[in-house]
């Protein structure tokens, strides 16, 4: 008999819409209610506790109570890494579809947590200009940071074992952003500091005029409706 990984178990349970629009719900780390993950997949509770099941048993997610309530969350960093890398490869040209029809702004293009850090237009931005000033320089397939004041200004400190970032293609703008500790802490620094600020039923982030000032300050970079580029 040949031992061979069960893709297949994986492949199955993304294999369904009402699944999948749950797990890219739960991209952005926070966890959610039954209740919560259904209204985000359109359908009923009854429905998203089966669906819930499967994902968990393929090991894509956890449960967890917390009084009365069982929340759920991605499994872990090397589940939402290979989600992130099977959205770079999955269609996405509805997403630009969508908001040339509707002519509105699509936040999650702007600005968003994938997982734990920052992604979108702001988090590739971010990216390019921390490459650009010399504080991180690409190390093989990790990005090596360099002692700056800029990064205590950006709410990251670092101490700690290497590596302490790695780019994660980003799947709306097929360009890096910063993964890995640094990204992490750049991210609750955002939100912590009033830079950032969450949209409710939405994985999208608003920038808020503190955070459109620090970036400015901080990285040079100027943002203004949606996007981001050098001041």
């Amino acid at each position: 008999m040949t031992l061979t990984p069960r893709l297949d178990i994986l492949g199955a349970a993304l294999a369904d819409t009402s699944r999948a629009r749950m797990l890219c719900e739960l991209m952005d780390g926070r966890a959610y209610t039954n209740k919560e993950l259904a209204s985000a997949a359109g359908i009923t509770p009854q429905t998203a506790t089966a669906h819930l099941r499967r994902l968990e048993e393929a090991g894509l997610i956890h449960a967890a109570r917390s009084g009365r309530c069982l929340y759920h969350r991605i499994a872990g960093p090397e589940v939402a890494e290979a989600l992130e890398t099977l959205l770079v490869l999955a269609p996405s040209d509805h997403l630009y579809r969508a908001q040339q029809r509707k002519g509105a702004r699509l936040k999650m293009l702007e600005a968003r947590s994938c997982y734990d850090h920052l992604a979108g237009r702001l988090g590739v931005g971010i990216a390019q200009a921390l490459l650009a000033s010399g504080d991180l320089l690409p190390d093989g397939a990790q990005y090596r940071a360099v002692a700056s004041e800029r990064w205590a200004k950006l709410g990251v400190s670092l101490s700690g074992r290497a590596p302490l970032a790695r780019p994660c293609l980003d799947w709306t703008e097929r360009l890096p952003h910063v993964a890995g500790p640094i990204g992490r802490e750049i991210l609750t620094h955002g939100l912590t500091a009033g830079w950032l600020r969450r949209i409710r039923g939405e994985r999208g982030l608003d920038v808020t005029p503190a955070g459109a000032a620090a970036l400015r300050q901080i990285l040079g970079l100027r943002w203004e409706g949606g996007q981001c580029c050098p001041a």
